[in-house]
């Protein structure tokens, strides 16, 4: 709602603001469903991409050394682990779709004027991620709950009872 352009890709909450904003004002990168579900079925491997994108090893590389924890090369070493064995969020496979969108994002914010428009579009279509509507949608989608109605006398006579501490 503060006019930031999201830069992500089509899971959760996404595909939710890009049909809001429209695609023309969504940075998309990534892997569609089909996409993740036919590379999990053929056996993904992060290591692949680990291997054949050089800036990808290079930063992983980087993290593991230590550069990032003064020395201390273990630090990093679970994350570092996961990633390489089983990238569960297959992060791998979207590194350099990413790299890519982000290079877009930057050649996009060199036309300010086009960037503002952007900008004040995601701020005028996103009324439906408010508090009051998601807080609606999780209370009869979720949690299944109805409000309760209290009027103002029966909350002055609780709080004047000491029953309510506010």
């Amino acid at each position: 709602m503060n006019g930031a352009l999201t830069i992500g890709n089509l899971d959760g909450a996404n595909v939710e603001i890009r049909e809001e904003v429209g695609a023309e004002n969504f940075f998309l990168f990534g892997l569609t469903a089909q996409e993740v579900s036919d590379l999990k079925q053929s056996g993904y491997d992060p290591r692949q991409y680990y291997n054949s994108d050089r800036e990808l090893k290079l930063a992983i590389d980087r993290i593991a050394s230590g550069f990032f924890s003064h020395g201390d090369a273990d630090l990093f070493k679970p994350i570092i682990n996961s990633l390489l064995n089983h990238d569960q969020y297959m992060l791998f496979a979207d590194y350099r779709s990413y790299v890519d969108c982000q290079e877009t994002v930057s050649q996009a914010y060199q036309d300010q004027e086009h960037w503002t428009r952007m900008s004040i579009l995601n701020t005028a279509r996103m009324g439906k991620f408010s508090s009051d509507r998601s807080i609606q949608d999780y209370c009869d989608d979720f949690w299944q709950i109805k409000p309760v109605k209290v009027s103002l006398e029966e909350l002055v006579q609780t709080k004047a009872s000491g029953a309510l501490d506010i």
